[in-house]
């Protein structure tokens, strides 16, 4: 018992520390990769870009938190968000001084380090990733961008991430193994061959980056054998000196135990946030990568499960110190500050038996304590894994930080398997971000995150004859508009045109993307530990993964199916309203009586998804279908280039996109006005799921599912009296097992009430740290902006 109150008091104490912390601006990154540009303006960008790394890695500040057991920051000072010049700096000089002033993820930028970023940012003007995509990006995409029918933000300024590497060859060879596998490959080319000379590039920058990964672990093991002698502290000194031993072997060498095994992920981890400003650099599956590592230790007795558990709460939090800043316009899809450091656990091992173990049932034994937003804790289920480990899930969910999210192993290993995934690896698939199956170690960046298609928009430019009436820009050219079209069949015909012109806008600007990404910030790091970037002698960028497979994700979905089915039942079947009425309410943004009268009735009397309804529900399939079929017709940049697959496929990960996609969004037909967000993932509109959450698993289930590998994502709110007792949690266990029967892809739980989160609204001093669930991520409330929170709070409370 004391040790167990000896761990939880530790980890109380860091989280206290880490939530309870201020967000800053460090400027240090920023310092050392331009100066490691400007040294080295004559090598190739790869190089240029490894040795700047490297001088980050070996100049920035560092530290190590008091009662911390692992060594390793993303910034100078503690939850500080580094700055990454490279991808976009122009919106830093217009929003520098409104940082602390955002209604949500608000940061603060100490008055010496505004000087010296604004003095960095002029020297990146014209240099960055955005700078290149709006010089080459087509006029028609940049205006489909304003439109707000497609939205690559995120790519333009915060990089690719969507990456898992591979973290089981850094722990059975080290760092110094990487290096001696490039130098291997190096001395075998013949450089007489014009391609080897690219490669002979490649492994340089290879060997200078582990080399500076390699110096940094050691910078804090000197740290640590520093502060051991400082402190009077006898329990804390051995910390300390255990610190100083575990860093000066890992990253640099195999691991040889559980503690060297996590200080060494970590340290890679940490160090592929350093790298890029992409976000979703998730841990995989670290049940199974560490799992012999912990039975070696137990066996021995060197280590016990509550140390192990401790180490874990250690890690977490960690992964929570891993902060990023983002563009406001970038912010508002990614609300409340996620990094999306998934953690996958259980399901199948890659020969297909059983891979829940006792370090599985540890892993959620250490988020319970720690209950933070990182990491994104996904839990993959197969009838093979026995019930005390979903019920363990369900525990967990009941504490009511929205994790772990259920994933359907069954239906996930088809699918990838029909991606061309062998089944080897297929079996061994882990979430990165929200909801994206990849397999770890052999995907290449930006599995997922492209760019945002907004249904709902293109909806609404269709009914207004190809235009869009906020900016006046034109998308498809169309002849009729809603009061022209004579039948329903028409308009969907119309809706199906311009859904497919919006597929090239962003195969288009995905290209011009990706080739500014590929040329100006190739990351020599995560290629070293992607397979088989090595051994073909490129960047992950240019073709080096084994797989190459992208996704989306796609927003809007359910809202235009029901706004076409209500067009459908109440226009053309019913004949309860005329397109001249329907038109005039939705250009009025049902203004006065009449129009509200029109509203209500398009609310009501109209099929929505979410209630098992087939005429909506096939609707809605019908239209991503529409979409899936014309994204499959366009490769990505690595076709011919060495991956297996080199494909697009769908995904409804919205994160909070879904706010700000509504905003451009008018009044729509199924009765949602003007501005107001749109359903996230595929989740029911807020308030129209009305014959509870059996109806919504049955709707979900007749999309697409095998084809929308990049995951489709259902929210469900439940109050906490429904999971309270032991029979709940046994209901929730058998909706869990019924909706992935039905092949339901995922689903996760928001448990919380409304009552809850309107007094952390009143009173957030009081609710500091509590966590709801957004999208595919969980937050910290408070980081959220006021929209964001009220779209929690507006979807529907079940019970069972």
């Amino acid at each position: 018992m004391e040790t167990i109150d000896r761990v939880k008091e530790r980890i109380k104490k860091l989280k206290a520390a880490s939530v309870g912390e201020k967000q800053y601006v460090c400027p240090q990154r920023a310092r050392y990769l331009t100066e490691g540009y400007q040294k080295n303006e004559a090598q190739p960008m790869i190089i240029r870009r490894a040795y700047a790394l490297r001088n980050v890695l070996e100049n920035v500040d560092i530290f190590i938190e008091d009662g911390q057991l692992l060594a390793g920051n993303h910034a100078a000072t503690l939850r500080a968000a580094p700055i990454f010049p490279e991808y976009c700096i122009d919106w830093l000089f217009e929003e520098i001084d409104e940082l602390e002033k955002r209604p949500g993820d608000k940061f603060y930028v100490h008055p010496q380090d505004r000087e010296e970023l604004l003095e960095i940012g002029q020297w990146w003007k014209g240099k960055t990733i955005q700078d290149r995509c709006m010089a080459t990006l087509p006029k028609d995409v940049k205006e489909a961008y304003s439109m707000g029918i497609l939205s690559a933000n995120g790519n333009m300024t915060s990089g690719d991430g969507h990456i898992m590497l591979d973290f089981e060859k850094i722990l059975s060879k080290g760092a110094q193994g990487i290096i001696e596998d490039a130098q291997n490959e190096m001395a075998q080319l013949d450089l007489k061959i014009p391609d080897n000379h690219y490669k002979r590039i490649f492994y340089e920058s290879i060997i200078i980056i582990y080399e500076g990964v390699i110096n940094y672990a050691n910078r804090y093991a000197k740290l640590a054998f520093e502060l051991a002698q400082q402190t009077s502290d006898e329990t804390r000194r051995n910390e300390l000196l255990e610190i100083h031993q575990i860093c000066k072997r890992v990253p640099q060498k195999p691991a040889r135990s559980f503690r060297e095994a996590v200080q060494s992920v970590w340290f890679i981890h940490l160090i592929s946030q350093i790298e890029s400003n992409g976000h979703s650099m998730s841990f995989g599956r670290l049940d199974q990568y560490l799992y012999l590592y912990y039975q070696q230790d137990l066996a021995s007795k060197s280590l016990t499960d509550e140390q192990v558990v401790e180490l874990l709460g250690c890690l977490w939090i960690k992964a929570f110190g891993i902060v990023k800043i983002r563009p406001w316009s970038h912010t508002r899809f990614s609300g409340g500050g996620p990094t999306y450091q998934n953690l996958t656990i259980g399901g199948l091992t890659s020969d297909e038996k059983d891979a829940v173990n006792d370090l599985t049932l540890l892993c959620l034994d250490s988020v319970s304590l720690t209950q933070l937003p990182q990491p994104n804790v996904s839990a993959r289920y197969h009838p093979k894994n026995p019930d005390s480990y979903l019920e363990k899930c369900i525990e967990v969910i009941k504490l009511g930080f929205g994790m772990p999210a259920m994933h359907c192993d069954e239906l996930m290993i088809e699918s990838l398997m029909n991606r061309g995934v062998s089944q080897e690896d297929a079996n061994n698939y882990a979430i990165v971000g929200c909801i994206e199956p990849i397999i770890p170690g052999k995907f290449g960046y930006r599995s997922a995150g492209m760019s945002f298609t907004n249904f709902a928009k293109i909806l609404e430019i269709t009914l207004n004859g190809g235009v869009d009436q906020r900016t006046g820009f034109e998308l498809l050219k169309q002849e009729k508009s809603l009061e022209d079209f004579s039948d329903f069949d028409e308009i969907k015909a119309a809706y199906q045109k311009q859904l497919a012109y919006t597929v090239e806008l962003r195969v288009i600007g995905e290209h011009c993307i990706d080739y500014a990404i590929e040329e100006l910030v190739p990351e020599a790091f995560c290629s070293g530990l992607i397979q088989d970037c090595i051994k073909r002698g490129k960047t992950a960028k240019e073709g080096g993964s084994v797989y190459d497979m992208v996704t989306g994700p796609e927003t809007g979905i359910v809202n235009a199916a029901n706004s076409l089915e209500a067009i459908k039942t109440l226009v053309y079947d019913e004949k309860r309203l005329t397109l001249t009425d329907l038109c005039k309410a939705l250009n009025s943004n049902f203004a006065e009586l009449e129009g509200e009268n029109v509203r209500q009735m398009l609310l009501n009397k109209a099929p929505k998804f979410g209630n098992d309804n087939d005429d909506v529900d096939l609707l809605a399939n019908e239209i991503y279908m529409m979409f899936i079929k014309e994204q499959e017709k366009y490769p990505t940049t690595r076709i011919d280039r060495g991956p297996i697959g080199c494909l697009s496929y769908p995904c409804t990960a919205t994160i909070s996109g879904n706010v700000p996609s509504g905003v451009n969004v008018s009044a729509s037909a199924e009765g949602r006005k003007a501005g107001e967000p749109l359903t996230e993932g595929c989740s029911p509109y807020h308030g129209t799921d009305k014959l509870g959450p059996t109806a919504v698993l049955r709707s979900i289930a007749k999309m697409p599912n095998m084809l929308i590998t990049g995951g489709n994502l259902l929210n469900l709110k439940f109050t906490p009296s429904t999971v309270a007792t032991q029979e709940g949690r046994q209901k929730m266990a058998n909706l869990i097992k019924a909706f992935f029967a039905m092949r339901g892809w995922h689903v996760q739980f928001n448990i919380v009430s409304t009552e809850t989160l309107r007094k952390a609204q009143a009173n957030p001093e009081e609710y500091q740290d509590l966590v709801v669930r957004v999208a595919g991520y969980s937050a910290l409330f408070n980081d959220l902006e006021l929209k964001t929170q009220e779209d929690i709070i507006a979807r529907t409370e079940h019970v069972i």
